[in-house]
């Protein structure tokens, strides 16, 4: 019987551990984004270009919401 008293005081103390860490990760906004994530691959707009003798192509690092985003851009010289 006191097995079940100290089963019963160690699953309370789990569910109250889970119960604090979901409280933290929603007022430090986890979830603040759900759509973005699951669609980001479907809209990448990264070209990278063959460099030419003509054309010199930079590739630049641009932060945009959180999120890197990568893009070529040219310079003619």
């Amino acid at each position: 019987m006191s097995a079940f008293f100290i089963m019963i005081g160690a699953s309370l103390l789990i569910a109250v551990g889970f119960l604090i860490a979901f409280i933290w990760s929603v007022r430090t906004n986890q979830y603040e984004d759900d759509y973005t994530p699951s669609v980001r691959m479907l809209f990448d707009n990264t070209t990278i270009q063959k460099k030419d003798k003509e054309t010199k192509t930079e590739p630049t690092k641009t932060k945009q919401n959180g999120t890197t985003k990568i893009s070529v851009r040219q310079q003619n010289g």
